[in-house]
């Protein structure tokens, strides 16, 4: 199902969902870590969704669970967001083997090895996969699109996305559909400020300028950054 759905990672890698979930021969999944970390500066969509959406997400981590064959699931939250961290934590209570644990505030934790290594304390070796250390990390956003594709039958097509900048009228977090230009987002939130210096697709750190607005959102599409001539 979650296959046919095309649910990819949707932190922004895009990797086939299916394909993290049937480890190698000869390799074994012991956790599922669930990264709900958003390192990434400005961008809110997995806060929103982690608030709005937190009882299907959790089916969807022991869906995941139930698909690598483990009884353990960590959703690792940085600190800043206390909010989700509150609200996941009294609803996980009704969900055995899935733990949340708060992380400091630091980039690039939102990285599959850098979190591998805060959650675990293990290290992923040079050139090795993340599954050698036994864990299978998944996005929080992934984590929903299993809960959909399985429950409801719902193929990927839509997902949350952040529209932000310090000059933009009104910062939003939208569920768009995946081909919807960004210039109907820009617009959605007051369209782009005088000052537009850059407009960029996903964060600050790992995102792209982009040369023009028409472009589709993508299923790895986690923001816009409109950011003005003195920021860019």
């Amino acid at each position: 199902k979650i296959a046919a759905a095309g649910i990819v990672g949707l932190g922004g890698a895009t990797f086939p969902t299916q394909v993290k979930l049937m480890p190698p021969p000869g390799s074994k999944a012991e956790i599922i870590i669930i990264n709900a970390v958003e390192c990434e500066p400005y961008l809110t969509s997995d806060h929103s969704l982690m608030m709005e959406k937190g009882e299907q997400i959790l089916v969807g981590v022991t869906l995941l669970m139930k698909a690598v064959n483990v009884n353990k699931a960590v959703i690792g939250i940085e600190n800043n967001k206390p909010d989700a961290i509150a609200h996941l934590t009294k609803l996980a209570a009704a969900y055995p083997g899935i733990e949340i644990m708060p992380l400091k505030v630091q980039y690039p934790q939102g990285g599959e090895k850098q979190l591998i290594d805060a959650i675990t304390k293990r290290q992923v070796a040079s050139g090795a996969l993340p599954i050698s250390t036994g864990a299978v990390v998944q996005n929080v956003g992934t984590a929903f699109a299993v809960y959909e594709a399985v429950q409801k039958n719902k193929p990927l097509f839509e997902r949350v996305i952040t529209v932000t900048g310090k000059s933009v009228a009104k910062p939003s977090n939208f569920l768009a559909r995946i081909g919807t230009p960004m210039k109907q987002l820009i617009d959605a939130c007051g369209g782009l400020p005088e000052d537009t210096g850059k407009v960029i697709g996903g964060g600050p750190m790992m995102g792209k300028a982009l040369v023009n607005i028409e472009v589709p959102t993508a299923k790895g599409s986690s923001g816009i950054l409109i950011m003005n001539r003195k920021e860019a």
